[in-house]
């Protein structure tokens, strides 16, 4: 008999930070597997931290790393250019930080997946792939590193030994090369949670992402992404998850799934 098929949802969250809140983390952590944290740079802080982490742990979802550049005016969506090293040391510095936070609970971070323009600029170049790859195995070889399917970061998380989870977007479109589609370009963000969804179950059937032109694009799916900043979150992440149910796929949280 054919094993049932498997996959993991994951949000991006804790984007706020002091007074401000972004995004329905409550209600977003319902009905995800894996929780990836912003660790206080593109957004967050050690309260914002703590009280996600504190909500994953109760709700039984995998806590991981979500760090950016240090851009808390962008939110971690412009491009910066850094010297390899200088940005390996700032992927783990924020990794640190939230095993610090998950301490307390008696949670460990089981993956890392990086923001915004450090995850574009990761995808392509192999140096930042390789210094967030780096960064994690010396702070803790054991932890995921989440990459973008069929990106630099897969690579160089193969390359250095990491287990590896190959992530696709539920509510982004792709180029033609397998990168995330510009923001700036309408249409490239996904707010239509039965257009997520019907697309999201191909995805993971048929092992593809779709590019704006129309072209499938042959990818490994471990675990699917949904932006916890956008208005439309919540709604694109339940309805994404009840038809990756009703298509007989199971969602589990990644450490499940990455063994």
């Amino acid at each position: 008999m054919e094993s049932q098929m498997k996959v993991n949802l994951n949000a991006d969250m804790g984007e706020g930070f002091g007074a401000y809140d972004i995004g329905n983390d409550e209600a977003i952590l319902s009905i995800i597997g894996s929780a990836s944290v912003a660790c206080g740079k593109h957004a967050g802080d050690p309260n914002v931290m703590y009280r996600v982490v504190e909500r994953a742990h109760q709700a039984g979802v995998s806590i991981g790393a979500h760090p950016g550049f240090d851009d808390l005016w962008g939110f971690g969506r412009r491009r910066i250019d850094m010297a390899p090293r200088d940005l390996e040391l700032l992927v783990a510095y924020q990794l640190g930080a939230l095993q610090a936070i998950a301490s307390y609970f008696g949670e460990t971070v089981t993956h890392l997946k990086p923001h915004g323009a450090l995850n574009n600029m990761a995808a392509e170049m192999p140096d930042y792939a390789m210094a967030v790859g780096r960064a994690i195995k010396a702070v803790d070889s054991s932890v995921i590193y989440v990459a973008l399917a069929g990106s630099e970061m897969e690579r160089a998380g193969n390359e250095l030994g990491l287990r590896v989870a190959c992530e696709a977007f539920v509510d982004r479109m792709y180029d033609d090369d397998g990168n995330l589609a510009s923001r700036k370009i309408p249409g490239t963000v996904i707010t239509d949670p039965a257009v997520a969804a019907e697309r999201t179950v191909r995805m993971v059937r048929d092992q593809v992402v779709f590019s704006t032109s129309g072209k499938q694009l042959p990818r490994r799916i471990d675990t699917l992404c949904v932006h916890g900043d956008e208005p439309t979150a919540y709604a694109v992440a339940s309805e994404t998850r009840r038809a990756l149910e009703a298509a007989g796929v199971k969602l589990v949280p990644l450490p499940e799934l990455i063994a």
